[in-house]
């Protein structure tokens, strides 16, 4: 199942586990309000495609690799150090992921959390670190990578809830929970210093901290992350097409001049105005000619290929192909016009449809893993500088006074995700982005 949720600024987060299924289709609709004007000449598909979509595929297991137990077999020489280190990595990645979409959702849903839930996630997570500690590994090769991996857990946990602290209403209703996670952050804090994690210059500087932990986010992400090799497809058919249409133009421009030869004699300055006007023609329908060849020969046809490698045995593990265009709304599929409901209002909308067809090989995966975690992200920014800056002014009566009030410009795009598996279960949602000219304001998906 496809979730998608807003990252920072204007960055879209789609994502979903890709079952043990080997091949699969993924359509993306991105419906653009006409009124900013977006079209091919203003942004291209290449280059919305290499600015705008990033995407990344992960190892993923619903079965939890037990650290501890991987840490007794590292240490009696039955586990080599980088299988201990993949299944920590793992380990810590699937909880990194989880805790931070859970708590994403608590902040969402301000008015459907409870203090329960809240009290759950904490809980959770001190006894997930609690497991964790209990199997810190004695072989120094080991303990090293243990030691990053605990110190960036460690402080994850208590960014993660000190957002939740912060977002809590102020109320007696809510101080005991406020105590129970800022206890947990105080105790992780100390954790961090007890076992001398970090220099004294990185914990009193929030931008070194920072960083440090963004490089150690890495150093987890990357055993369990495939590389991947984008090519672009095409590029000896457009050879083809220049050379051909080059070729066929010259042939009517050859023609042309035996013919103005004929007319107007020898070389003479009429001779030469006609030919230059002959050489100009060509330039013309020659380019024009090209380019009609090309979308012809192109037409339908995926313009990207990825390769997935692993990133440990540099094995190939998959191949995806990519497609995305501009469509207009009739060359739109029935099923998604549907989810769409267009109206006579919705005509002038400008539609970006991406594309994926991806084919795994399960069998090459890491020993266990049998499933990969597939995440795209979405920036909108390129899309952010086509809005009007400033805001609008709305009155409203009250009292008998008049009030004014300065609104911000908001858009509404709607994005429609299709996902086909092999067995051709089909499965389509819609949501609804709300973007202003800073940031995406909301998500929401419609059921």
């Amino acid at each position: 199942m496809i979730t998608v949720e807003k990252k920072d600024g204007h960055k879209v987060k789609i994502s979903h586990v890709i079952q043990e299924t080997t091949n699969r289709q993924l359509d993306l609709y991105v419906f653009v309000p006409g009124e900013l004007g977006l079209n091919s000449n203003i942004i291209s598909e290449d280059e919305f495609y290499h600015n705008a979509i990033i995407g990344k595929r992960t190892y993923y297991s619903d079965v939890n690799h037990l650290p501890l137990v991987h840490s007794r077999l590292a240490s009696r020489g039955k586990l080599s150090t980088e299988q201990y280190r993949l299944s920590l990595s793992l380990y810590a990645f699937q909880y990194a992921l989880a805790l931070e979409k859970t708590a994403q959702q608590l902040l969402e849903d301000k008015e459907e959390r409870t203090l329960e839930e809240v009290e759950d996630v904490a809980q959770l997570a001190v006894h997930i670190l609690k497991r964790l500690r209990r199997s810190a590994p004695s072989d120094k090769k080991l303990l090293k990578y243990y030691e990053n991996i605990d110190n960036y857990l460690s402080w994850y946990t208590e960014q993660r809830l000190l957002s939740l602290v912060s977002h809590l209403p102020r109320g007696n209703d809510y101080s005991e929970i406020k105590k129970l996670l800022l206890d947990i952050c105080e105790k992780e804090s100390q954790h961090r210093l007890d076992n001398d994690y970090n220099s004294i210059k990185a914990t009193q500087d929030p931008t070194r901290m920072s960083n440090k932990m963004r490089l150690l986010r890495r150093l987890i992400e990357y055993p369990v992350t495939m590389k991947e090799k984008t090519i672009a497809l095409g590029k000896n058919t457009k050879k083809f097409v220049a050379g051909f249409a080059a070729g066929f133009v010259m042939i009517f421009v050859s023609l042309l001049m035996i013919k103005a030869r004929g007319v107007l004699g020898d070389i003479t300055a009429s001779f030469l105005l006609v030919l230059s006007f002959i050489y100009a023609v060509r330039e013309v329908f020659k380019d024009d000619l090209k380019s009609m060849l090309w979308r012809w020969m192109r037409k339908g046809k995926p313009k990207w290929r990825k390769q997935f490698f692993d990133a440990n045995s540099n094995r190939l593990v998959g191949r995806q192909l990519e497609w995305l265009e501009y469509i207009s709304y009739r060359k739109v599929d029935e099923e998604i016009k549907k989810i769409r409901k267009h109206k006579v209002s919705q005509r002038e909308e400008t539609i970006l449809h991406y594309k994926s067809t991806t084919r795994m090989s399960p069998t090459k995966f890491l020993t266990g893993y049998e499933q990969t975690l597939e995440s795209l992200t979405l920036d909108l920014r390129v899309l952010s500088k086509l809005m009007e800056r400033g805001s609008q002014r709305i009155y409203q009566l009250k009292d008998g006074q008049v009030s004014k009030e300065s609104v911000e410009k908001r858009h509404l795009i709607n994005l429609i995700t299709r996902e086909t598996d092999e067995d051709k279960t089909v499965r389509i949602r819609r949501w609804k982005i709300i973007i202003n000219r800073s940031k995406i304001v909301e998500i929401e998906a419609i059921t």
